[in-house]
């Protein structure tokens, strides 16, 4: 019996204890701000913890095992940083400028400085040693500029795979960086990319280089998506998980480009299939299936509201209501709300109210912004991190929906004259 409790006592201390940590050494003007830990499954961000701050440093506690990319948010900045978890503790000081945006980030873990000179060093491949090759003409060998030229050359167009062998992640993440790399993407074959992902370990969902490399697919499938989407998922088997995250992504893909057709046929064969479906594509379905014409649209409780007493959506009671996602920093926007504004009064007059709810990161900009507009306005304050992306399937502002006396959806307009046409309101 003992024997059984203290290997228990061992089992529990390994799930009281994180299996890593990350450590930010912060300017004292961050010591107030929210900040965020997040990992990827795809593109989809997933929040792994939330930071203590104390005497001008940030810790993050992660309390399972983590392989890929993540990055840090910066509430108060709207600023992320994008680093490489092997499991391991990261270490990283940032610096800000006398505006308070991000100056410098150093890291001091291997693994992160590895990869930071690493992109460093492919950014000056793709825009200076083109250059450098190219001047290099232009002068003698014997002249010491062409000898200088001829080092950074060589420094360049070096490819030292040995340096990531014990860093497997960043050994695949540098050898798959074509197909996530636009430039590069008429090089590859449709066929190229379906080896990819079928045949891809468990760090391709971590990259971050899934969706980029789909939307290389499609542009070298233009000439037949939808059968080479076809194609694609009966290759990686939709009754897997990586199957489902890659339809999850292209039902996305869909959504945002509009590509409405596409996006009703897969969003279909997700909706129809008949095995167990993973958080990823669980999530996707569930957004768009709450945002579809006739669904009643989930309810949001507001935190920051603004001309309103009401609580939450549901409270605003008119004959129909106009559902505006937007933020003060969307040129967009700035474009398309004050033609609301101009009708707001003929719209009151027939009882349709509008809700905006902004993306905005800092809730200064958002009140100023907002008080512009008499509506009723409302942020989370945490920009493109809010929830209503997954809740309502924002992928771009500004987005509308039209609602009927109960919430349900009658309309999504493109545009506010589409809004204003829908509702007959010249």
């Amino acid at each position: 019996m003992k024997k059984i409790l203290y290997v228990s006592s061992i089992l529990l201390s390994a799930y009281a204890f994180p299996q890593f940590s990350v450590n930010v050494q912060i300017p004292s003007y961050l010591s107030d701000s929210d900040i965020y830990l997040y990992g990827f499954n795809g593109s989809k961000e997933i929040l792994y913890s939330k930071a203590k701050i104390s005497n001008n440093k940030a810790v993050f506690k992660v309390d399972k095992k983590y392989v890929g990319m993540m990055r840090a948010f910066f509430q108060k900045t709207n600023s992320s940083v994008n680093m490489v978890s092997e499991n391991k503790n990261i270490d990283f000081k940032v610096e800000l400028d006398s505006k308070n945006k991000f100056s410098n980030v150093t890291f001091n873990d291997q693994t992160n400085q590895l990869f930071s000179n690493d992109v460093e060093q492919q950014k000056k491949k793709e825009l200076i040693l083109p250059a450098l090759i190219q001047i290099k003409d232009y002068y003698k060998p014997s002249e010491n500029f062409y000898i200088s030229l001829e080092s950074e050359i060589s420094l360049l167009s070096k490819d030292d795979q040995a340096m990531y062998e014990a860093h497997p992640f960043l050994d695949f993440y540098n050898k798959n960086q074509k197909f996530s790399v636009q430039e590069k993407a008429t090089e590859l074959k449709p066929q190229d990319y379906i080896d990819f992902y079928s045949k891809s370990g468990e760090y391709l969902e971590t990259s971050l280089i899934l969706k980029p490399s789909l939307i290389n697919y499609l542009n070298v499938s233009k000439s037949n998506v939808e059968g080479g989407v076809d194609k694609l998922l009966e290759a990686v088997n939709l009754e897997t998980p990586r199957g489902q995250t890659i339809l999850s992504e292209l039902i996305d893909i869909f959504n945002t480009y509009n590509m409405d057709k596409l996006k009703q046929k897969y969003l279909s064969e997700g909706n129809n299939l008949k095995c167990t479906i993973n958080d990823r594509l669980a999530s996707t379905l569930k957004s768009n299936n709450n945002t579809e014409i006739g669904a009643k649209m989930p309810n949001n409780t507001f935190v920051n509201a603004i001309h309103t007493k009401a609580k939450s959506l549901y409270d605003i009671k008119s004959s129909k209501k106009i559902v505006v996602f937007w933020s003060s920093t969307c040129s967009h926007c700035e474009a398309e709300l004050p033609k609301l504004l101009e009708k707001y009064d003929k719209l009151k007059a027939q009882n349709i109210e509008i809700v905006g709810l902004s993306l905005d990161s800092n809730l200064d900009e958002f009140k100023s912004k907002a008080n512009i507009y008499p509506w009723v306005s409302d942020s989370e304050g945490k920009g493109w991190y809010s929830s209503y992306g997954d809740t309502y399937n924002i992928s771009a502002t500004p987005t509308y929906f039209v609602l009927d006396a109960d919430n349900k959806i009658i309309s999504k307009p493109n545009h506010v004259a589409d809004v204003l046409d829908y509702l007959k309101v010249n």
